[in-house]
């Protein structure tokens, strides 16, 4: 039987999140996500990391604001395994960062301001929905 894929390994072999993984290992938070879990991730694809100021980006990647790093990916972290059919029902989420999440479900899903694009990507030790934007918590939008 094939052993299931970790939600870090998931999100890589997908293909549309290098910046992501790119992020996650800059922040050192690889080997958390690798961890039992569950876990809930919504994951912003390339194309949303895309439409960050690169300099945004390349300022949350110094090895100086790891701490400012760590905070915007946790910002998309909900403690379990949160299916889409749970989503819908919910309008709001805390995240491991610890500050929370609005969701919206009446139009398709938004999470703040990001849309669900894909739901339910299952991992061994969660679940994968793919965003369109990165979301940013209220500490780092300042920055």
């Amino acid at each position: 039987m094939e052993k299931k894929m970790d939600i870090v390994e998931t999100a890589i072999s997908a293909g549309n999140f290098s910046e992501l993984a790119k992020a996650l290992t800059a922040a050192g938070l690889v080997e958390t996500l690798k961890g039992d879990g569950p876990f809930t991730v919504f994951a912003p694809t390339d194309e949303a990391f895309a439409k960050l100021p690169q300099e945004l980006i390349g300022d949350l990647l110094k090895p100086e604001n790891k701490d400012k790093l760590t905070a915007v990916l946790t910002f998309h972290v909900v403690s379990g395994k949160v299916m889409a059919n749970q989503v819908v029902n919910m309008t709001e989420a805390t995240t491991i960062q610890g500050q929370r999440l609005k969701i919206d479900a009446k139009d398709g899903v938004k999470i703040n301001d990001a849309t669900v694009i894909v739901t339910d990507i299952e991992a061994s030790n969660g679940v994968i929905h793919v965003i369109d934007s990165v979301l940013l918590p209220a500490t780092a939008a300042a920055a």
